[in-house]
């Protein structure tokens, strides 16, 4: 019987569990991880190859190792059991032990309602169940996937999140339409691979972190707001008392930014990023929310 993912709630025993709340680890099958697919994971902290902080707030953080995890799924044709469900400390998503029937092991993303013992295959001709992977161009309309290429044989790169899936809304040609969890709706080779089903743990949304020491136990150190800075700090520092960012009266710089920035000086706060050259823009049919 499949456990439903829960939450777990605190009640205000401390200032640390007050609107406090953890997943519940209940679909979680097996502690220990499997060590032939475990390798190292260095920690840069946001520091270039100079030592010069390149990505602020890193730093701290729980050790860990990093789960090799099979993103291609290309044994073909081979069957493989679900054998465990576990945590992954580098990912929301949880992760499944798969044990192929010719001896191999491989770790895949944890698709929701997939049960220990469940059988699942990768190929053209795979059926058309939880698990499974797939061309598109096999799965049929309305189907919910995740982990899908965007260039055929360089595995998954989208839809990975928990609780993530998209949906194929059309097929034309050499492309299928699929409409992405932003609401990005794009185009991609029909020959690229896709898992059936959508991303277990969908209550990854729901936690309350609680407290600060949880974020510094997930490596983020403490974030400073540029308003409060001095103007030797950020643009939006400086002024006296608690001073606006933009002056709605007088847009001249003597009393304000037109916009809020970056310390660096660029737009920020809702400022579109993606480069307007992008190789990739032909594909993109509406763009994300």
């Amino acid at each position: 019987m499949y456990k439903i993912m829960t939450i777990r709630l605190y009640g205000a025993y401390t200032p640390g569990t007050r609107n406090r709340n953890v997943s519940g680890f209940s679909e979680i099958t097996k502690n220990q991880p499997e060590k032939s697919l475990l390798k190292k994971i260095h920690s840069a902290t946001g520091h270039n190859n100079r030592g010069v902080i390149t990505i602020r707030h890193r730093g701290g953080g729980h050790k860990k190792r990093y789960r090799i995890i099979d993103f291609k799924r290309n044994l073909y044709g081979i069957s493989a059991k679900v054998a465990a469900i576990e945590y992954d400390p580098n990912r929301n998503a949880r992760i499944a032990l798969l044990h192929y029937i010719n001896g191999v092991k491989r770790y895949i993303i944890h698709p929701r309602s997939l049960e220990i013992g469940s059988i699942v295959s990768s190929g053209p001709n795979a059926p058309i169940e939880l698990g499974n992977s797939l061309p598109l161009k096999n799965i049929p309309l309305g189907t919910a996937i995740h982990n899908i290429e965007l260039k055929c044989g360089r595995g998954g790169q989208i839809v990975r999140a928990a609780g993530t899936y998209a949906q194929i809304i059309a097929k034309e040609g050499n492309f299928v339409t699929l409409k992405l969890p932003s609401g990005e709706v794009r185009v991609v080779r029909q020959e690229c691979y896709a898992t059936i089903g959508q991303v277990g743990n969908v209550d990854a949304i729901n936690i309350t972190i609680g407290k600060a020491g949880k974020n510094r136990w997930l490596g983020k150190r403490p974030t400073v707001r540029g308003i409060v800075m001095n103007p030797v700090d950020h643009p939006h520092g400086g002024g006296e008392g608690r001073s606006p960012i933009v002056n709605i009266i007088n847009q001249s710089n003597l009393f304000g930014r037109s916009r809020p920035v970056t310390p660096w000086g660029k737009p920020a706060l809702g400022m579109k990023t993606r480069n307007r050259k992008k190789y990739s823009n032909i594909y993109i049919i509406r763009k994300k929310k």
